[in-house]
């Protein structure tokens, strides 16, 4: 178990733990359709794409997260060169973030609706199809039916631009009682409410973002993802929490590698996920303070080796 207060030499004890079955890429997964895929940030590791697709190579993950910026810079020669090194690597694309501020006022949601065109066209240009972003789950200001009418239209634009260039997009839920209840207006932190918001949205290229710390906070269980399809769920989170504290006491921002503590049912999450046929994403959100003081390689490789364990519970 790795907690906040973790030792640095402590922390290295649980990642061999994670790593002492020596699972190997693939190994005892072949059903799966779902990718072990590497997001940087998530780890407190800065690093290019470039490095970062590098990085995911040697650590054995299979999709990457694209980076619409980096792409943009690219000459049409450069970019071919970058997605010849992407196949060579045999990796895939995983999701990039929404880059528009849909939570705020009305010139900064349309400050970024103004760029979003340039930033769908740079991925589309890539070959990268899914963009994920998070939904706030409160409001100190508006109540939920004037949020949730403000979301629905604010997204269903976002939606139209991105679709227009081949994009989907996911919509993440926040689960923690210690998050939504932090707010005079609880909004959506279930997986019920965030496909009511889809459902509202209309479109068929709106999808989830689902994370299993989410999941396991909004004490859910598989049967609330057994209604889900393939075609619903556009990037996944995967994560642990801190053993000893009630889930209704878990805050969103200290958790764990996944299958490091064993409090959230990882096994029935990830079997539900390739049981619907799930062919996205799936990355390491840990985070977790001790992780981002690791070297770059270090972490990724912490990472690498949680996610390997944690796939190999597919059996």
């Amino acid at each position: 178990m790795m907690t906040r207060g973790f030792s640095r030499r402590g922390f290295f004890e649980a990642v061999a733990a994670v790593g002492a079955a020596g699972v190997a890429r693939g190994q005892g997964v072949a059903a799966r359709k779902m990718t072990m895929d590497l997001v940087c940030g998530n780890l407190g590791v800065r690093a290019d794409l470039p490095t970062a697709m590098a990085l995911a190579h040697k650590h054995g993950f299979e999709s990457v997260a694209p980076d619409a910026g980096h792409f943009a810079k690219l000459a049409d020669g450069q970019l071919a060169e970058l997605l010849e090194d992407l196949k060579a690597k045999k990796l895939a694309w995983g999701a990039a973030a929404l880059a528009v501020d849909f939570r705020g006022d009305d010139g900064a949601f349309r400050a970024g609706m103004a760029e979003l065109p340039a930033f769908a066209a740079a991925l589309q240009r890539a070959g990268a199809t899914r963009v994920g972003t998070w939904i706030r789950p409160g409001d100190d200001r508006m109540t939920y039916v004037a949020n949730f009418r403000r979301h629905a239209a604010r997204l269903r634009e976002v939606a139209k631009v991105l679709g227009d260039h081949g994009v989907r997009l996911g919509l993440e839920y926040v689960g923690p009682k210690s998050a939504w209840s932090s707010s005079r207006h609880p909004f959506i932190h279930t997986l019920a409410e965030v496909r009511d918001l889809i459902a509202e949205i209309g479109r068929d290229d709106v999808g989830v973002v689902l994370d299993a710390w989410h999941w396991y906070t909004a004490g859910e269980t598989a049967d609330d993802l057994r209604g889900l399809t393939n075609r619903d769920v556009v990037a996944c989170d995967l994560n642990d929490a801190p053993a000893s504290v009630p889930v209704d006491q878990q805050r969103d921002g200290v958790r764990e590698l996944p299958s490091a503590t064993g409090v959230i049912d990882l096994k029935a999450f990830l079997s539900t996920l390739a049981a619907i046929g799930y062919d996205g994403p799936v990355r390491a959100e840990p985070f977790n303070a001790t992780l981002r003081t690791l070297p770059a390689d270090e972490a990724v490789a912490a990472a690498a080796r949680a996610m390997k364990r944690s796939f190999a519970l597919l059996g």
